[in-house]
């Protein structure tokens, strides 16, 4: 589970970097500026969140809500697809 926005902005960065992406290069296929897109993958807790969101789903990172009362259930659920068990998904 995500629990902040510097987990946000890891598993932005690592989709960038798995696919050979250099900060310009993804800056520029995103449509942001290049600071910008360093500060997402810094801090992005200070950019507009419809734009954290877009520049994820634009280099393939998906994230997906729930209610609070099914945490448990979603855990359980998603624990196998985890590297390091449940409640503890790292970026691949």
């Amino acid at each position: 589970m995500l629990t902040n926005a510097s987990e946000v902005a890891e598993y932005i960065r690592a989709a960038r970097t798995q696919s050979g992406l250099t900060l310009e290069e993804a800056a520029l296929a995103t449509g942001i500026a290049r600071s910008t897109l360093q500060v997402i993958e810094t801090d992005p807790s200070t950019v507009g969140f419809d734009t954290v969101l877009r520049v994820a789903r634009e280099l393939g990172v998906t994230f997906f809500a729930f209610p609070s009362g099914q945490q448990e259930q979603v855990i359980r659920l998603t624990a196998p697809l985890c590297d390091r068990g449940p409640g503890h998904c790292q970026p691949r």
